[in-house]
């Protein structure tokens, strides 16, 4: 493995973004780093979750030799990115929600922001909301409850769509043209949430922006002679997670997905 990109999230949401990154990389290396020991991060008081981060991910890069960081969490790119920065010394990516374009987007200036309650309460996202949705009326919708949604649907195949359906009422109420989806767990529920929602809701995502960043960087730091090489063979791809068991469903689908290596990391806080 040469030099990978390593993504990191808490859970499986982060493979939404992979999957952007590799239409424009097919054939790069990737390590996918889920610490879904202490999922989900929502919950998570700040402090804890930068220090467990940052230990997490250094420890794979030390280990990988990585070449760039996708931090594809939303919940820990509102508090992680500076402190993880300020510890690596190779490029380091995070996720912003895409009030931007929905803003852009929408017509009736009713936009909304499904995250986790730690994403929806931090100052940042109030920083963007006040930065480029100023002319907007913005709805904030909190929930834990849809990564852990996400997360069984990926490791069971089954989704209760009543409770869904229940847990999306207030937006379906709010009357609102463009919703952001501000986890990288809930486009894995993109068509659920789009039934239950209707077609006059345009759902957002940063995947594909993110996407671009990297190639970018990536393109900044590789010579024309490495690119070439990248792209004349196949990719290697390689999981690491850090709770004690996955069920057999997630293995089933990350091998599916092309990983050839499933890895548990031990850390002080995988001991669940």
């Amino acid at each position: 493995m040469s030099q990978p990109i390593l993504v990191f999230d808490s859970g499986i949401g982060g493979l939404s973004v992979l999957a952007e990154i590799r239409k424009l990389l097919p054939h790069h290396d990737y390590c996918y780093l889920f610490d879904n020991a202490r999922l989900p991060y929502g919950e998570l008081e700040e402090q804890e979750l930068v220090s467990g981060c940052v230990a997490l991910i250094d420890q794979v890069v030390e280990r990988t030799h990585a070449a760039i960081v996708v931090v594809a969490c939303n919940t820990a790119s509102t508090v992680v990115l500076p402190a993880l920065r300020a510890t690596l010394s190779i490029p380091v990516v995070g996720v912003v929600p895409a009030i931007k374009p929905a803003a852009q987007l929408s017509k009736s200036k009713r936009i909304g922001l499904l995250a986790t309650p730690g994403t929806v309460k931090r100052h940042y996202t109030y920083e963007l909301i006040s930065q480029f949705a100023d002319d907007c009326h913005v709805e904030l919708f909190g929930s834990s409850e849809l990564v852990l949604m996400a997360e069984q649907k990926i490791a069971t195949g089954q989704l209760d769509m009543a409770r869904l359906t229940q847990v999306l009422s207030p937006i379906v109420t709010a009357d609102l043209d463009v919703l952001v989806l501000g986890c990288t767990h809930f486009p894995m529920l993109r068509d659920e949430l789009q039934q239950v929602l209707g077609k006059g809701v345009t759902l957002l995502d940063s995947g594909e922006a993110i996407a671009k960043r990297v190639k970018t960087l990536l393109a900044e730091t590789k010579s024309e002679q490495q690119v070439q090489e990248d792209a004349n063979r196949d990719s290697v791809m390689q999981a690491f997670y850090t709770k004690a068991k996955i069920s057999e469903g997630l293995v089933s689908m990350l091998v599916d997905c092309g990983f050839s290596t499933l890895e548990r990391i031990t850390t002080i806080n995988s001991n669940r």
